[in-house]
């Protein structure tokens, strides 16, 4: 919404009341640089332990202070800062969030040839 975009009219998942289609369209090219490693940081850092964790039945869950500490290490990701690979300057995962839907922007106008995919190799 931030850049002018239509959260709910994506590419990939098919419109639902409700749901933001576009939003989680634009979040699957970062799923594996901050959602799993988020998840793999919080279980190797031990960060997470068996006490921030309920089971009923065959159903586990976080307690409140399990969600707390992913909450946590999730803002450390997206404040962490790495050099952009298209403009070469140091930015925030927050930041570079915004900077690809507007370069998907330009390239929905024609500015752009094609989408540059963020990739951090």
């Amino acid at each position: 919404m931030s850049v002018g975009f239509d959260p709910h009219l994506g590419f990939y998942h098919q419109p639902k009341y409700g749901r933001p289609a576009l939003a989680l369209d634009l979040a699957e090219e970062f799923r594996p640089i901050v959602a799993d490693s988020v998840a793999l940081g919080v279980f190797n850092n031990g960060e997470l332990k068996e006490r921030d964790f309920l089971q009923r039945n065959e159903a586990v869950s976080l307690t409140t202070e399990g969600r707390r500490t992913v909450i946590r290490a999730f803002e450390r990701r997206m404040d962490s800062t790495i050099t952009h690979p298209l403009f070469g300057y140091s930015i925030s995962y927050k930041r570079v969030l915004e900077m690809q839907a507007r370069l998907l922007g330009r390239h929905l106008l024609g500015e752009l040839k094609a989408y540059p995919a963020f990739r951090t190799r």
